[in-house]
């Protein structure tokens, strides 16, 4: 196929559905500053191949190729996100589900968590939680908690100072600044 005919196809089939893509891209990756590299990606794992032969049904083939990517870079990170792990046959690495030692471990640690997260400031616990939970950026946090991107960063740090404070160093030092 010449790249002219490519190109055309390309921007004719599929950047109309970019709109699509992105969202598909947000709802199933947890790090939300990587969407636009994602979409990238997705795009020239798309176009080379589509210099080799335009596929018959587009829509199919550019959320295939997105999925395979995630596949990819899940793989590649070998750090499973939480709205992951219900996927996680469907990803294909069911291979990976760790022992029943490490099932104990890691259920001990996310109490462990929990617990610590429940003894933090109530503004200090939320901004956690949609940074490393939800994923929002320090601008979306202030937007959502109607505070200053520098007070965002400040619980930020704070809570996670304190967090640490509480799982793995001096409890009563944290437990006194609490």
């Amino acid at each position: 196929m010449t790249a002219p005919n490519v190109d055309t196809w390309f921007a004719r089939e599929v950047l109309p559905m970019e709109a699509v893509l992105i969202q598909f891209l947000r709802n199933n990756w947890r790090d939300k500053s990587e969407i636009s590299d994602l979409l990238q990606d997705v795009y020239v794992r798309i176009y080379e191949a589509a210099l080799k032969q335009i596929p018959d049904s587009t829509k199919q083939f550019v959320f295939q190729t997105a999925r395979n990517l995630l596949i990819d870079r899940a793989r590649h990170e070998r750090v499973v996100p939480f709205e992951t792990l219900a996927d996680m046959e469907a990803l294909n690495l069911a291979a990976d589900v760790p022992g029943p030692e490490q099932t104990v471990i890691a259920r001990d640690e996310l109490l462990r968590l929990r617990a610590g997260l429940d003894r933090l400031p109530a503004r200090s616990r939320e901004a956690l939680i949609l940074r490393q939970i939800e994923g929002l950026s320090r601008q979306e946090i202030a937007q959502r908690m109607n505070i200053s991107d520098h007070t965002v960063k400040w619980h930020l740090a704070e809570g996670l100072r304190l967090l640490a404070d509480i799982m793995y160093g001096d409890t009563a030092e944290a437990g006194a600044r609490l």
